[in-house]
């Protein structure tokens, strides 16, 4: 789990620390700000429906709607972003926009649910993927990086704990990123919860266009056991180890006790191969449960733990990630585009969690409920928001792309750093003011 960093949108292109901004997309920048000045979150909310209309995606529980669709639509944007913000829906019924308090809190508790907002969620994610433009963004990707963020909550809750490695009362906010920062899933969970068991439920259940092939983590989203599901679901797990200097490598056969002398002090014993394929069919059985959601991830991976050290599907699965770990750990020493790569892709995660604290400033960035299902909307809600930031700036920077002038100073490094997570020119106070028939001036077709 990281903290929020405060590196103003763009991500580090060294493997090691942060670099200066790049002197050409300082320019990009500038010129965003000036074309597409103090834009508000609310203006950016509306501009991706009028364009996308996910908020059709809401819809009644009571399956009749008497509300019509603009005054729908309306008091909707009000909710999403009263909810993204953490400023609460009195904050937006306060007599500008003609909307009580009573009206946007019925249209909270009758249309806006879990499902209904993940499924508005995927609407603007597929968007980004559709409308990005291979020569700024290159090809699409198949790789993404998760991390978590703590964030503060109320107390006597069942999600609210007491973590003593981050202090201070909260919950864990889990995102999975895509390179080019479009989160594709989100989770609310405990502090002391399994960041394995998250990794693992949002590649299975982002529920996009995208297809995960690899996934990036820190050293607490990796495991042996997370090694051997990954290998069993077809993902690549690719962590950043923060104790490389402990990692033991184990041997491939056994009566070769002299093989690789170079590598004796930090080889430790043969892979026992044998178990693997006696407990085979039900390391699949387990993995097929995941892939099926006919169990959470959690509770199966908690069957798998070191009080439970006999169990030989679990000793098989600890078999089978310690052989795939170790591959993976002699590519990792060996190669550095590899090490470059995965420490991008963690970059890319940090800097979404830096715009976190930007967006959802509201009450202190304390999520202020007890009750789990509006803790779980705050936190989608926020998600849908920044994706709509993302989703905006995807389109502003390819309109200011399109010029030629603009994209022969692109650079290749230019175009490697550049992401559409800013927010220099997005003003998230003051009026909340909205009007459905004023627009961003941006082309359609960019």
């Amino acid at each position: 789990m990281k903290s929020s960093t405060k590196n103003q949108g763009w991500i580090s292109l060294s493997p090691l620390k942060a670099q200066s901004e790049p002197l050409n997309l300082a320019r990009l920048k500038s010129e965003i700000v000036q074309r597409w000045p103090m834009t508000s979150f609310l203006g950016i909310l509306k501009e991706t429906d009028l364009r996308l209309s996910f908020s059709e995606q809401f819809k009644s529980v009571s399956g009749r709607e008497s509300l019509e669709r603009s005054v729908l639509q309306k008091r909707l944007l009000l909710c999403l972003y009263g909810l993204g913000t953490n400023t609460g829906l009195k904050r937006l019924s306060s007599g500008i926009h003609g909307e009580s308090y009573s009206d946007l809190l019925y249209v909270r508790r009758r249309f806006i649910h879990k499902e209904q907002l993940r499924n508005a969620i995927a609407t603007v994610v597929n968007a980004i993927f559709n409308s990005r433009t291979p020569q700024v963004w290159g090809e699409g990707t198949t790789t993404c990086a998760s991390d978590s963020k703590k964030f503060g909550a109320w107390d006597q809750n069942l999600m609210t704990e007491w973590p003593i490695r981050y202090g201070g009362r909260g919950v864990m906010i889990y995102w999975h990123v895509e390179k080019n920062s479009t989160c594709i899933y989100s989770q609310l969970k405990t502090c002391s919860s399994s960041e394995v068991a998250a990794m693992i439920e949002g590649l299975l259940r982002h529920c996009t266009e995208m297809k995960v092939e690899k996934n990036y983590v820190d050293s607490h989203g990796q495991s042996e056991l997370a090694f051997a599901f990954c290998h069993l679901l077809g993902f690549q797990l690719m962590p950043r180890l923060k104790r490389i200097h402990v990692q033991k490598l184990y041997r491939p056969e056994t009566g070769k006790p002299s093989a690789y002398p170079n590598l004796q002090k930090i080889l430790s014993r043969p892979i026992n191969w044998d178990l693997i394929r006696q407990q085979y069919d039900q390391m699949v059985k387990y993995a097929t449960a995941l892939r099926l959601g006919m169990a959470e991830t959690e509770a199966i991976l908690k069957r798998f733990t070191r009080g439970n050290l006999k169990h030989p599907t679990y000793q098989a699965l600890a078999e089978l990630g310690k052989a795939i770990k170790t591959i993976f750990l002699c590519e990792y020493l060996h190669s550095e585009p590899l090490r470059r790569e995965i420490n991008e892709g963690l970059n890319v995660v940090e800097n979404w969690n830096s715009a976190n604290s930007f967006i959802f400033y509201g009450k202190g960035g304390e999520l202020a409920t007890n009750r789990l299902e509006d803790q779980e909307l705050a936190v989608l809600s926020l998600h849908l928001l920044q994706i709509c930031l993302v989703y905006i700036n995807t389109l502003m920077i390819q309109q200011v792309l399109s010029q030629e002038q603009w994209m022969e100073l692109m650079k290749p490094d230019d175009l490697r750093a550049l992401s559409p997570l800013i927010w220099d020119h997005v003003n998230p106070y003051g009026t909340f003011r909205l009007d459905l028939n004023e627009r961003l001036l941006i082309e359609t077709a960019a």
